[in-house]
């Protein structure tokens, strides 16, 4: 779909996922890092277990499909390269702090002058503008100023912080549909756009839910563990059910939403003789979890939870789908690897990796087209392994990369 177009990308962590997406879309994404390499390819795991800067399991994860090369842009004639590479390009993706660009001259403002219909997209904690722009924000910061934290983790516990850093993801994906926003605008009036992405914003979207549980029940989000807040003021909602061999998630919930799941699970229980008279006389389509009493939950949820414990995952996933019962499995990296479905679907593919002698499996794409295929085609670059072919291609020679590789600009 973007074959045509190149996108420089100069992100950290917080932005690798809009460039990946831009690259399983067709794009050439030029990955350009500090010479000896990005600090992010030391994050933790590596191939192998050994810490090494070409074996990062991030970046593999979020930098395949790029080409890559070092630069050093704080150097004057590094700048004047970035600025050739720049007249080469459609796209430019970055996640520097507000204001450090263009400090260097080669900024938003600077650049556009000179090439007016370039689409930039700048991805911070807090935003280009406004009183936090200046803040530093690692993931935990920007994950509790969204107010994801204070949704997770028990309700008579202490905020819960998400294993994976997800605000870079959601910032990521979030400039990714800003630059393609901005594309379409660009196509229809030859202009291009500043796309300013707050990773505080696009995290707090994330919880989309929490508005309007504000605005209709007049209730903020809390933590609830596995139960689900918001519904009833006296009664939580269990969804994640303990089983025999892990967990499961479902949801109580009656009504034209769930009726038909709760009553066919009721006559699975019945069959296998778990149904209580009580289950088996209530009627679903009447029932409200806005007006349930904690007897009646109890009376619902004692002897289903017994039914679900008596089985495994595997066991409810296949008498589920046979029955139409919304259930679904809570899995495990190995769980999903080893999915039936997934592997149907294909969803998983072996990418090689010469440098390391095998090959590594991969998510296949992030969506199905009609018009192309998007999916993963090459491992992440090495540090600076495209350096001369892209740097010839505007015009560098051998002897001028070699002067540059020694004063330390590529």
């Amino acid at each position: 779909m973007l074959s045509h177009c190149r996108a420089l990308d100069l992100t950290d962590e917080n932005g690798f996922l809009c460039g990946k997406i831009l690259a399983d879309l067709g794009a050439d994404v030029i990955k350009i890092e500090r010479p000896g390499g990005d600090a992010s390819r030391r994050a933790d795991g590596f191939w192998g277990g050994v810490p090494d800067a070409e074996k990062g399991l991030f970046w593999f994860a979020y930098n395949s499909n790029k080409r890559g090369i070092t630069l050093d842009i704080e150097k004057v004639e590094g700048r004047d390269i970035f600025k050739k590479l720049v007249n080469t390009a459609d796209f430019i993706v970055e996640s520097f702090p507000p204001g450090y660009l263009d400090g260097l001259g080669i900024g938003y403002p600077a650049l556009s002058r000179k090439r007016g219909g370039i689409i930039w997209a700048s991805i911070t904690p807090f935003g280009q503008a406004g009183p936090y722009r200046d803040f530093k924000g690692p993931d935990i910061v920007v994950m509790g100023m969204s107010g994801t934290l204070y949704q997770t983790g028990e309700s008579d516990g202490p905020p819960v912080h998400i294993s994976v850093p997800q605000a870079g993801l959601h910032a990521g994906a979030d400039a990714a549909v800003g630059i393609m926003i901005a594309y379409y605008h660009r196509q229809r009036t030859g202009k291009g756009q500043h796309v300013d992405v707050s990773m505080q914003q696009s995290a707090a979207w994330f919880q989309a839910n929490a508005v309007p549980t504000w605005e209709i029940n007049g209730v903020n989000l809390k933590r609830a563990g596995a139960f689900r807040a918001g519904m009833s003021k006296q009664v939580g909602q269990r969804q994640v059910w303990p089983c025999r061999d892990g967990y499961i998630f479902f949801n109580v919930i009656g009504g034209r939403t769930g009726a038909k799941s709760l009553s066919a699970l009721v006559a699975w229980m019945e069959a296998e003789g778990g149904a209580t008279d009580f289950l088996c006389n209530l009627d679903w389509n009447s029932f409200d979890m806005f007006t349930v009493t904690r007897e009646e939950m109890d009376r619902i949820t004692g002897p289903v939870g017994e039914f679900f414990r008596k089985h495994t995952r595997q066991e409810l996933m296949e008498g589920a789908v046979s029955r139409g019962v919304s259930v679904g499995p809570l899995s495990s990296m190995g769980d999903l690897l080893a999915n039936e479905c997934l592997i149907e679907r294909n969803f998983w593919m072996d990418l090689e990796h010469p440098e390391l002698g095998t090959s590594i499996t991969y998510p296949r794409e992030f969506v199905k087209s009609s018009e192309m295929d998007c999916s993963t085609r090459f491992r992440a670059p090495l540090v600076g392994e495209h350096n001369a072919e892209i740097y010839q291609e505007i015009g560098l020679s051998r002897q001028d990369m070699a002067r540059l590789g020694e004063a330390g600009i590529i």
